[in-house]
């Protein structure tokens, strides 16, 4: 059964990209939302979500993120062009992939956040930088 992904994008060019990147993976787009309201409505059928941090309703995403993660145990990927503004929410996320992204680097993550054990291989995805300890499942270690 094929892993389901939120895209929280409020850029459509930007989130119709991701959707097209997701699908050629191998996974299935639950929902793409543009605001907080919409990423909490879609998430109870998602596994991972792919967040930008500047929306549509402000700068939410970190928010969005750790929500996620915690309220429905959904695996956080952030992609933005903006990391230094994840800040503490970082906890809650596998890592983030700076905008511009290349889509290989969308696909690997996505691969690595359906992974039994995500943090053996998050070191080796290109353009993908991981979080470091405290967690759990988002326990990585930065070997870059």
């Amino acid at each position: 059964m094929s892993k389901k992904v939120l895209i929280v994008e409020d850029e459509i060019f930007v989130a119709l990209e991701i959707e097209q990147i997701v699908e050629d993976a191998g996974f299935d787009v639950a929902a793409i939302a543009a605001d907080r309201a919409a990423a909490l409505a879609g998430a109870a059928s998602c596994d991972i979500a792919l967040v930008d941090l500047n929306l549509r309703d402000g700068p939410t995403g970190p928010r969005i993120g750790m929500e996620l993660a915690s309220q429905h145990g959904i695996r956080v990927i952030y992609v933005t062009a903006n990391p230094a503004q994840i800040g503490e929410a970082s906890v809650a996320a596998l890592g983030v992939i700076m905008k511009p992204f290349r889509a290989q680097s969308i696909a690997a993550a996505l691969q690595l956040a359906a992974a039994e054990q995500p943090e053996l291989a998050a070191a080796e995805i290109a353009g993908f930088t991981p979080f470091p300890p405290p967690g759990s499942w988002n326990a990585m270690e930065s070997r870059g």
